[in-house]
């Protein structure tokens, strides 16, 4: 399989990479990496376009000057270069996720995840921050959804956490079957969907969307609907600017702000249904 490698050169680097790097989870790109002056991003062959990237938001702003090139690369092999790259995460003292690789910790939660090109490792500043939020949430005989779940580490963590059952839905055949493969990993169980919004049918303790600013104002009221009475609600992936914006969105679906916390200029935040 050929791959196609988008390199993006980016001022101002910050947030600029961010902002391409979130616009890019839109489209059928699989992997990316950061390099000192911008974002590698790789798609099939088959998947690419000539303007696939034309109509990025970031492109056409003037506060930004990017440029991008693009690589054929031959097939290589994706858990060699993750094995060079990818480092284990320690929120607080308590959890640790890890590459099969690495070696045990003496957390006390110890997550295995083999990323492969899946979105969600617990290294961007979204992931982080909600498993660090969900360390301090009451998860026990919960029913829970991983919306967007990608590798599947928040259902996992929230599994692990002694949740009831755990839902996981993701439009990325790749995402399932890697969440797919780290359930086995962490002896968990889960329900597996392919799809969107429209694959939620049950009602939920606790739901975990972290996607992006546009798709959680979009599909927010079918959160809300599918989210019990008193039910906890994360959200993340999306900027500190666009706060407000999810917080007008969800007092009109009954939810009511908690709190958030911001990394990177990322935010995760907390609401709970009226």
């Amino acid at each position: 399989m050929t791959y196609i490698e988008y390199n993006f050169k980016v001022l101002p680097l910050q947030p600029g990479r961010d902002i391409i790097l979130a616009e890019l989870g839109e489209l059928p790109f699989e992997s990316f990496e950061d390099h000192e002056s911008g974002l590698l991003a790789y798609i099939e062959e088959s998947k690419d376009e000539d303007d696939l990237v034309e109509n990025l938001f970031i492109l056409k702003s003037d506060e930004f000057k990017i440029s991008y090139t693009k690589t054929s690369i031959p097939q290589v092999n994706w858990n060699e270069e993750w094995e060079k790259n990818f480092h284990s995460i320690h929120i607080d003292t308590r959890c640790t996720i890890r590459a099969p690789f690495h070696p045990k910790t003496e957390s006390e939660i110890d997550i295995i995840i083999m990323p492969k090109m899946s979105f969600g490792t617990g290294h961007h500043a979204t992931t982080y921050q909600i498993s660090e939020m969900l360390l301090e949430e009451d998860c026990k005989g919960k029913r829970v959804l991983d919306m967007g779940c990608g590798t599947g580490v928040l259902g996992i963590l929230a599994d692990i956490r002694g949740a009831q059952s755990v839902d996981y839905i993701d439009i990325d055949t790749w995402c399932i079957e890697n969440t797919e493969e780290n359930l086995e990993r962490n002896s968990c169980k889960g329900n597996i969907l392919l799809g969107g919004a429209e694959k939620i049918e049950k009602e939920y303790d606790i739901i975990l969307a972290n996607i992006n600013r546009n798709i959680l104002l979009r599909d927010m009221s079918m959160y809300s609907s599918h989210l019990k009475s008193e039910g906890v609600i994360y959200f993340s992936g999306f900027y500190k600017e666009d706060l407000d914006l999810i917080k007008e969105e969800a007092n009109k679906q009954e939810l009511t702000f908690v709190k958030n916390q911001i990394k990177e200029n990322w935010v995760a935040a907390k609401f709970t249904k009226n």
